[in-house]
């Protein structure tokens, strides 16, 4: 005699969407330093030149530029130098006028043309949050994945996961005129999170911020680094907060914007707000702002 046993609800479990991240990533690749580990994203001499009314603006000139899976890029420079005009180039909303961008060895662009498939892959994280004000903080996080068709019970798991990982807990049903603007920033950021992208691109996302709320949503975004692995380039007008999260800080020269140096950031993880007092942290600091001095 046999016994049935009635099957027990469960809570959906959140499962990405099929991407083949082989193409991006190097199977077991851990943090190595860069040379021996995989590459996130690769620039080859970039040039980007606008077409305006007064004549053409030359923007960026002969970028080259490796980026190490999992790894913590900052950008830095004067006003006009083409910070986010390179993350534009990065993330396929500008074409490069000359030269090649490759994610994982793949060409994002061909022939003038993006391939959508590697861009479908990468994050984006504005100064603006951007986010829909009449959307939930739960329905905005959720938004693209709803775009790709991914189930609501598993879309609002993998949304609440991602609350929770930038510290919105409890706030799931609030709307955004009702939260911080530091509040706003980390819905933002979860809402770029939700598609597991293999690369996180953010244009000074904290610049507008009160200098107490910057520190923690830095805090903040080095633990989500952390926990997620992937890769980042940040723009920054801040040196002190691009030496605080990156592992290298890339200073670009006034435009035409190219690579004046490289800067290795050999601070130990995790960083706490009292790094900056160190006579190390100092030291970096200064350094850049010499260079950044020297051209003018």
């Amino acid at each position: 005699m046999t016994t049935q046993q009635t099957p027990t609800a469960t809570t959906p479990t959140w499962t990405p969407p099929p991407v083949r991240r082989d193409e991006f990533d190097a199977p077991g690749d851990t943090a190595e330093p860069m040379g021996s580990r995989a590459v996130g994203l690769r620039v080859a001499g970039v040039d980007k030149t606008y077409a305006t009314r007064r004549g053409d603006v030359h923007a960026l000139s002969n970028i080259d530029l490796e980026v190490g899976r999992g790894e913590f890029v900052s950008l830095v420079g004067r006003s006009g130098c083409g910070k986010t005009t390179l993350l534009r180039v990065l993330s396929g909303l500008l074409a490069p006028t000359a030269g090649t961008v490759e994610a994982g060895e793949r060409p994002a662009w061909v022939a003038g043309r993006r391939d959508d498939t590697v861009f479908a892959e990468f994050g984006l994280v504005f100064q603006e949050a951007n986010l829909f004000p009449w959307f939930t903080v739960l329905d905005n996080v959720a938004l693209p994945l709803k775009l790709r068709g991914v189930s609501k019970a598993q879309r609002r798991t993998r949304a609440a996961e991602l609350c929770a990982t930038v510290g919105l807990s409890g706030f799931e049903d609030s709307y955004p005129r009702e939260l911080s603007g530091g509040m706003r920033q980390r819905a933002a950021i979860a809402r770029a999170l939700a598609c597991d992208p293999s690369v996180l691109l953010m244009d000074e996302p904290f610049g507008a911020l009160d200098a107490m709320t910057r520190d923690r949503m830095n805090l903040e975004l080095q633990h989500i680094h952390a926990v997620s692995g992937t890769t980042v380039v940040f723009v920054t007008h801040s040196i002190s907060e691009a030496v605080f999260l990156a592992d290298r800080v890339v200073l670009l020269t006034p435009r035409p914007g190219r690579i004046r140096s490289v800067t290795p950031i050999d601070l130990p993880r995790p960083r706490s707000v009292e790094v900056e007092a160190t006579a190390e942290f100092g030291e970096l600091v200064v350094g850049l702002r010499r260079q950044l001095d020297e051209e003018d």
